[in-house]
């Protein structure tokens, strides 16, 4: 069974040191109001973060869109790809016109 939580507490009473494991790192980072948000939203429940903050297919368009003939290394190292990556998409759009 799980503790009730006290919503009605004032954020601005409520100091990041006094918060328990990643919600003390959220506190620090975005504020104690942000974590009582996520905290709120997500207790209990096991959060991963993607590494790609981006969907592939908006990297895709969005290289497709700056892709200028002779940039891929630039693409690769402005989105965190591998530049072969970067080329088989390129590739991939061709082949699909």
């Amino acid at each position: 069974m799980m503790k009730e939580v006290f919503t009605d507490m004032d954020p601005k009473n409520i100091e990041s040191e006094y918060l328990n494991g990643v919600y003390n790192e959220i506190a620090n980072l975005l504020g104690v109001e942000v974590a009582l948000v996520l905290h709120s939203a997500f207790r209990g429940q096991q959060v991963n973060f993607p590494v790609n903050f981006f969907t592939s297919e908006f990297i895709c368009k969005q290289v497709l869109k700056e892709y200028n003939g002779h940039n891929i290394k630039q693409l690769a190292t402005k989105y965190g790809y591998s530049e072969k990556w970067i080329r088989t998409m390129i590739n991939n759009e061709k082949k699909a016109k």
